[in-house]
């Protein structure tokens, strides 16, 4: 069985009842059930949550709110992958134990269905634990600056500060979207950021984090502007 794990816990303090808020005429955790959904990927879409309002939302919009998460995972120092390992046991009590799970976040609104199929067959094809989804930065890192205490800039990597943009690495980094595994790799604790993975390179104009109202507020505009593109056909 594959199933999607989305968390959502209802304490969320920078932006308050994030999970639920409204984007783009519907809660936005709706974008990422309807994600689930259209793959076609999943046998069950779950919704980890402890907040019954998240749970009515979650059901209302498609997904399954089968158990409510326990108060110790639900604070704000509780790592994803003891949401999913808890929700992979819970499955395994019930005798119903999935061989792969998709943990996808509950304010990724630009998750595409096809990137979850992308990440499904990668995972399958390569044999690794995990696949998730990476975007490139737009600027080389190897030439990042800092701002030093007496508040001067500092190259972080001087070498790098006169050698030309083409000649150096290009780096990725976690879209923050979604997390493919097997069972095994999620229950075992193997480290994601490492060879166990594979990566699904998304274009950066479908990531953005959404950690504060003015993140929300770009989200907002750049997925206007793709649903106005899509529609008048030039997506």
């Amino acid at each position: 069985m594959k199933v999607a794990i989305i968390p959502a816990r209802g304490g969320s303090k920078r932006i308050p009842r994030k999970n639920i808020r409204p984007f783009a005429g519907k809660p936005i955790i709706a974008h990422s059930i309807a994600a689930a959904l259209d793959s076609g990927c999943f046998d069950r879409v779950i919704v980890s949550t402890d907040d019954p309002e998240i749970a009515a939302v979650a059901r209302e919009w498609g997904a399954e709110t089968p158990f409510v998460r326990p108060p110790e995972l639900s604070d704000d120092h509780t790592g994803t992958n003891a949401v999913v390992k808890h929700a992979l046991r819970w499955l395994a009590d019930q005798g119903t134990p999935a061989s792969h799970a998709c943990c996808i976040y509950a304010t990724a609104p630009f998750v595409q269905a096809g990137y979850l199929r992308e990440g499904l067959a990668s995972l399958l094809a390569r044999g690794r634990g995990y696949a998730f989804s990476v975007t490139s930065f737009p600027f080389p890192i190897q030439r990042a600056v800092r701002i030093n205490a007496e508040g001067s800039v500092e190259a972080i990597w001087p070498e790098n500060i006169f050698r030309r943009s083409q000649d150096l690495e290009e780096a990725f980094h976690d879209a923050g979207q979604f997390y493919w595994g097997t069972a095994e790799a999620f229950l075992g604790d193997e480290v994601v950021f490492s060879p166990a993975s594979v990566p699904v390179v998304l274009p950066r104009h479908l990531v953005q984090d959404i950690d504060t109202f003015e993140d929300w507020r770009r989200a907002e505009l750049m997925f206007r502007v793709i649903q106005e593109e899509s529609a008048s056909g030039h997506a």
